[in-house]
């Protein structure tokens, strides 16, 4: 288990590093200062697991988590404990409070360790998004994609439809489709892109159009144009 440490004070990164020896399981492959050389180690190291200190100059683990596309497992170190609430918001892995004590490490990489089963993809560059780190004004999620129904272009944003949420993502609805799932999400028209497991009833409208309802969701009208790709795909499958 690849593990990076994200944190600027040398000597607390030297800390953890010390403490993480004792698991033969876990390898630091790498240590950042700062959330620029974080992102560059993750994208070079795709490490399995990020220890990511809150609060560092030049920018919080809360804003290199918004850079990414892919996120590693995240548990979060620092010395502020009023950022545990905000941590355990995101579903963070764990939340670790500096100085680290073994006793609660040891809690950490059992969680790590029971959910390795199903890791985020952070290696395949290509694969499909499955998740994102979303912050909305002082809320932040990490967001699994397959339980977004709609996603809505607003101007160079786009609002996600998660549950009872609608969180609005700072990235062009565009740019998020070209890294979404094709066999799961299609554009109905040129402001949304629809989530085919959350389709439950298809009518035909004017015109040639659709009219799509979804599960616990608004109605959705898909296009003329869109309308005849959308009844080819049904036919292939």
């Amino acid at each position: 288990m690849k593990a990076l440490i994200v944190d600027d004070e040398s000597l607390a990164r030297r800390e953890l590093r010390r403490l993480l020896t004792v698991f033969a399981s876990v390898q630091v492959v790498g240590e950042a200062g700062n959330i620029d050389e974080a992102r560059a180690a993750i994208e070079a190291l795709s490490p399995d697991v990020v220890f990511l200190d809150i609060q560092m100059p030049g920018g919080t683990g809360f804003d290199l988590l918004e850079q990414l596309d892919r996120t590693p497992r995240i548990i979060f170190t620092t010395a502020y404990d009023q950022y545990a609430v905000k941590a355990f918001d995101v579903n963070a892995l764990d939340y670790l409070l500096k100085p680290v004590e073994p006793e609660r490490l040891v809690t950490a990489l059992r969680k790590l360790q029971a959910g390795a089963d199903t890791p985020p993809d952070a290696t395949a560059r290509d694969a499909p998004l499955d998740q994102l780190f979303i912050r909305d004004g002082p809320r932040c999620w990490f967001v699994p994609l397959r339980e977004v129904s709609l996603f809505t272009s607003e101007g160079n944003y786009a609002r996600l439809f998660w549950g009872s949420e609608r969180p609005l993502l700072g990235r062009s609805l565009a740019a998020l489709e070209a890294k979404l799932d094709p066999q799961r999400y299609f554009r109905a028209n040129r402001s949304q892109v629809v989530n085919l497991d959350f389709i439950e009833t298809v009518e035909a409208g004017e015109g040639g159009r659709l009219h799509v309802q979804l599960r616990g969701g608004p109605e959705i009208e898909i296009s003329r144009r869109q309308a005849r790709l959308f009844r080819a795909r049904a036919a292939v499958s």
